[in-house]
């Protein structure tokens, strides 16, 4: 696939120590685009999957921010950080307990469903016009509300005391450092996030993604434009409408126009010709725009293995 005027999202694998920030400004420079974002942050320490969008596809990214996502990660017991991770400044140490693999699933199920978490002061979000960690930097500490989130399922990998390793699968906002400082504390000597590597957002999964090596290496971007997957690859989980002709030029131009009848709510809509013309709320056999693709060019592809 050639370049500078296709839209679609590029699964990439982001190395260790580098922002999601930077792994956009990079790719932006190799593929000589303008138009580009990433579909989640990952924390400069971690590792793993970043969905990369490119063009048109930009305007989806408040929908891969709500795909479901799967993480391994590795929690020191013992040991308090004021990040919630080894990269932070130690508070405190102490004795971890002997405990063995039936003791930690017994915790981690408890930590199964809609749980609450106090957004840690390491992190992106605003207070007040600032970053909660940029405040963090300064030596503030501010009131953080508890945050309802989802946690799908935690299953427990492999234990090495003083560490162990889960893998989790989440809906969006979890902190999965705050998950394992969390978990420390409920066996009551603290713990720190000590490795992690997100295996999955939605249908992009690690194995399928452009290897950290090659985004470093490549100069002409052309091995990563042959990956480059169809907006709609992020979408699967919406029904689908296509317009008779008729309707695709209303339908782009913003108006509300008839569709089949059956869905209800938000659905992919497609022109005659397969044509991903955006995202539509559909109700009572018509659909309304909310976010139109305009010019994609895109076919429907196989989502990612």
């Amino acid at each position: 696939m050639s370049s500078r005027n296709s839209s679609g999202i590029l699964p990439v694998e982001k190395g260790a120590g580098v922002t999601s920030f930077h792994v956009v400004g990079h790719l932006r420079r190799v593929l000589g685009v303008s138009r580009i974002g990433h579909g989640g942050t990952l924390d400069p320490e971690a590792t793993g999957v970043l969905p990369i969008l490119i063009g048109e596809a930009t305007k989806l990214t408040p929908y891969l921010v709500d795909l479901d996502k799967e993480y391994v990660a590795t929690v020191r017991l013992g040991v308090v950080t004021d990040t919630q991770d080894l990269s932070g400044a130690v508070r405190e140490t102490r004795p971890v307990p002997e405990i063995d693999a039936a003791a930690i699933e017994a915790a981690l199920a408890r930590f199964v469903g809609v749980i609450f978490q106090v957004p840690p002061m390491y992190s992106a979000l605003r207070r007040g016009g600032k970053r909660l960690y940029q405040l963090a930097r300064d030596g503030l500490t501010v009131e953080r509300e508890p945050r309802p989130v989802t946690v799908h399922a935690i299953t427990l990998e492999s234990v090495a005391l003083p560490s162990f390793t889960m893998r989790v699968r989440c809906g969006k906002g979890t902190y999965v450092r705050t998950l394992a400082a969390d978990l420390g504390e409920a066996f009551g000597c603290g713990g720190a996030l000590e490795r992690l590597v997100r295996t999955r957002v939605g249908p992009y999964r690690l194995e399928s993604s452009a290897p950290w090596s090659e985004i470093q290496e490549s100069r002409d971007g052309a091995s990563l434009w042959a990956r480059l997957l169809p907006p709609d690859s992020a979408l699967g989980a919406l029904p689908a409408v296509h317009l008779e002709s008729g309707s695709t030029r209303p339908y782009v131009n913003g108006q509300t126009v008839a569709c089949p009848p059956g869905p209800i709510g938000l659905v992919r809509v497609y022109g005659p010709g397969a044509e991903l013309l955006g995202i539509g709320a559909c109700r009572g056999g018509a659909v309304k725009p909310e976010r139109i693709l305009h010019a994609d060019s895109s076919r429907p592809r196989v989502l990612p293995a």
